[in-house]
């Protein structure tokens, strides 16, 4: 037992650190992870669009200097952490080396390593519906009440840090009144972990609460811009294309807990799995949404195909591999950016990769990169093409300038990047900036960022001296590609002071009771 849990920890290692010598240095913070690093400079209950848990670790981020190291530490350790959860409960079956070897090519040749890589609510979301499944399931193993309390503290936790682990949540108490496990609902311990749960979770509720939910109103936007378009087939698509080099791992588990006389105590994982998929397709969810859903089961299936192959049909465990190992040949460069762009765009067209999807972004069209990757290109440019336009100013007109953009990635990179050049603070209405921007201002100039030239008609024009494009981004590999920098140059102080102000009260009137 004791050599297999050095394995254990040796494969966690190679986890975490893995990624930080994939990734090509020529990319940058992806741009939510930009708006969740600025979340950490303005610590609250609550968001636009996530729960504060996230936060926490942005604040630290900072702490310590907001380097990329930092940035990509956390998701890679909660990476390695939720291997070690799935290990752990395969060791618990009875698994030996072959099954770990399994959980570990699980957990590095499919979606799991970009997502454990991108500093997003995805790695923490993923591990606490981990830790939920992994409770219940030493819970059912050793009837150890505290296995319940940890399940509630998981649960609170993990709705602190996605919204979604309540899809997890209710699927898992559907699939526990289904089997013969139901009787952990006749246990007092559940009742006071569940307490436990909500407390944790109430100062969110009563964030949402006082800011009028605009959980709701985030949700609503994404599912008029985003989630309509995702067809069922699509999504079920994304489940085994996610995790294809180990796609047979987890339906062995799947398999396993449903069928398997010595898996019907952990029979509910099935059903929550079933309904876990069913919620999220009415729900037009993406295909990741689901990825939480998996690691307990990669754990069942690596502990199933290692016994199946214990004494008879030792060949399938070299199959298995060698189709791992060849998937992740060509895998890993969609996972993450391991060439500079030209060459990464170049390896995708020789491989005709378009036909895949993974290079469809969110307008349905195909590009050179996946979404994700044009979204590490072109920040810190964007931040210096800034500065260049703000220094260009007289500290007098200075004074009087703010900066804006309605990109929630633009206004994530200049404050980051902003303060080493000499940027202000900068503000817009994107996401949870809106929240962060004062009512008032008193200027006379704007540089906003990312935003389109006025139409001609507009009135808004006639109070400025000058209008003009200084700047803009050309680099056809980033999403941001084209973005502009104009100065609105010498406008009346009140009749600016006024505009923003009947603006800005125009944007935040649905986050106010």
């Amino acid at each position: 037992m004791q050599k297999h849990n050095r394995l254990l920890y040796f494969f966690a290692l190679i986890k975490f650190a893995l990624p930080f010598f994939l990734q090509n240095s020529v990319y940058e913070p992806h741009r939510d992870e930009f708006l969740y690093l600025a979340e950490g400079r303005h610590m609250a209950w609550g968001f636009m669009e996530v729960p504060p848990l996230l936060s926490v670790f942005a604040w630290l981020t900072n702490l310590f200097g907001g380097s990329m190291f930092w940035i990509k530490f956390w998701p890679s350790l909660f990476g390695a952490l939720t291997l070690i959860i799935v290990g752990k409960i395969t060791l618990s079956l009875g698994g030996k080396s072959f099954a770990l070897l399994l959980v570990f090519f699980s957990f590095i040749f499919g979606a799991y390593l970009r997502v454990h890589y991108l500093f997003q609510p995805n790695f923490l979301e993923i591990f606490f519906w981990t830790m939920i499944a992994y409770s219940l399931v030493r819970y059912i193993q050793t009837k150890n009440n505290n296995w319940i309390y940890i399940f509630g503290i998981s649960v609170g936790l993990g709705m602190l840090s996605k919204y979604s682990v309540a899809f997890f949540v209710v699927s898992i108490f559907l699939g526990l009144l289904l089997t013969k496990e139901r009787k952990i609902f006749s246990n007092k311990h559940f009742y006071f972990a569940s307490l436990i749960a909500f407390i944790i979770f109430l100062p969110n509720i009563i964030w949402q609460y006082t800011h009028n939910f605009p959980v709701v109103h985030h949700m609503k936007e994404l599912q008029e811009t985003q989630l309509q378009y995702i067809s069922p087939v699509g999504f079920l698509t994304d489940q085994l294309m996610m995790n294809l080099g180990c796609f047979f791992v987890w339906i062995a588990g799947l398999l396993f807990v449903i069928f398997s006389p010595k898996a019907k105590q952990y029979r509910f994982i099935a059903w929550a799995y079933f309904f876990v998929i069913v919620l999220l397709l009415i729900g037009h969810g993406k295909g990741y949404y689901s990825l939480g859903a998996y690691p307990v089961l990669f754990a069942f299936g690596a502990y199933q195909l290692e016994q199946l192959t214990m004494t008879r049909f030792k060949i399938v465990r070299y199959v298995c591999i060698a189709f791992t190992l060849f998937i992740a040949y060509y895998s890993i460069p969609i996972l993450l950016p391991i060439f500079e762009p030209a060459k990464l765009a170049g390896f995708y067209k020789e491989r005709h990769l378009e036909k895949t999807g993974a290079l469809k972004w969110e307008d349905l069209k195909n590009h050179p990169l996946p979404q994700d990757f044009a979204d590490m290109l072109g920040w810190k440019t964007m931040a210096e093409k800034t500065a260049k336009v703000y220094n260009s100013l007289s500290q007098e007109e200075k004074n009087k300038t703010i900066i804006k953009s309605d990109n929630y990635g633009l206004c994530g990179a200049l404050s980051l990047y902003g303060p080493k050049m000499g940027l202000p603070e900068v503000y817009g209405y994107d996401a949870s900036f809106l929240l962060w921007i004062p009512d008032t201002f008193n200027v006379a100039n704007v540089i906003t960022v990312g935003e389109d030239m006025p139409d001609s008609t507009k009135d808004i024009l006639k109070y400025f001296s000058n209008v003009s494009v200084k700047d803009e981004l050309s680099d056809s590999f980033a999403r941001e590609d084209g973005s502009k920098i104009i100065l609105w140059f010498h406008c009346n102080a009140d009749t600016l002071s006024k505009f923003l102000k009947d603006e800005i009260a125009e944007k935040k009137k649905l986050f106010k009771r």
